[in-house]
């Protein structure tokens, strides 16, 4: 099993609830690269659904249409630009990026809007959760005060969670975990852009995450290397 893989995908559904889903495009990676649909509700026609950080996948299309028709799709964090262009260009929609997030919309070979405190129409607000270049990361997190997107810094793939932990922080932000810009959130359900996301107690998860990232930082370490030397 590879940390990421190519080849044909297999569209593999994860965190469905009343108005979204989720899917892994190579549920047999290490990355468990997810993507999401998040539907709003849009009284002249579908329902408008937005896409976030999509690995394009047979089927995929049909999967979106139960939830109502793409109004647009979102890059989350300049190195997730995937397959947004494609999937933009498919549905003849633009590609949203945060205005303040450089140096990706000149990559994506799409249309492209740039947003600020709130998603165009979707009724999600956005959350700047890291805007730094040592390391470099840009990454936008979305709230609509029940679904709670975090695109890279917390995730549940396995070389993010430490002991007992349901959701993790980046093991590259372990000792400088995103504490003020996700503390304090009460989600019913939070989406992570690696693994399936959390849909019940979503709020003691991240708070769990986040006050112990530093202290279970050596565990996890050890067993990222354990893993990687086969022990």
């Amino acid at each position: 099993m590879g940390m990421k893989e190519d080849g044909e995908p297999e569209l593999h559904e994860i965190d469905r609830f009343d108005r979204g889903v989720g899917w892994i495009a190579y549920p047999g990676e290490t990355m468990e690269r997810a993507s999401h649909a998040l539907a709003v509700p849009n009284e002249e026609s579908d329902d408008d659904v937005w896409v976030i950080d999509p690995v394009d996948a047979p089927g995929l299309d049909d999967l979106l249409a139960e939830f109502g028709s793409v109004a647009g799709v979102v890059v989350g964090l300049d190195r997730h630009k995937r397959d947004a262009a494609t999937l933009a260009t498919r549905h003849d929609v633009p590609v949203y990026v945060p205005e303040w997030m450089t140096g990706v919309a000149e990559e994506i070979d799409a249309p492209v809007e740039q947003f600020g405190r709130r998603l165009a129409d979707s009724g999600f607000e956005s959350i700047r959760i890291r805007d730094s270049t040592l390391p470099p990361w840009q990454e936008v997190g979305l709230f609509d005060g029940e679904t709670l997107v975090v695109p890279e810094s917390l995730g549940s793939a396995s070389y993010f969670r430490g002991d007992r932990e349901r959701l993790g922080v980046h093991p590259m932000l372990r000792l400088t975990p995103p504490r003020t810009s996700l503390s304090g959130l009460d989600p019913d359900r939070v989406l992570v852009g690696h693994g399936v996301g959390v849909l019940e107690d979503a709020g003691a998860a991240i708070e769990d995450a986040l006050a112990g990232s530093r202290r279970k930082a050596p565990g996890l370490y050890a067993k990222t290397l354990r893993s990687a030397l086969g022990i």
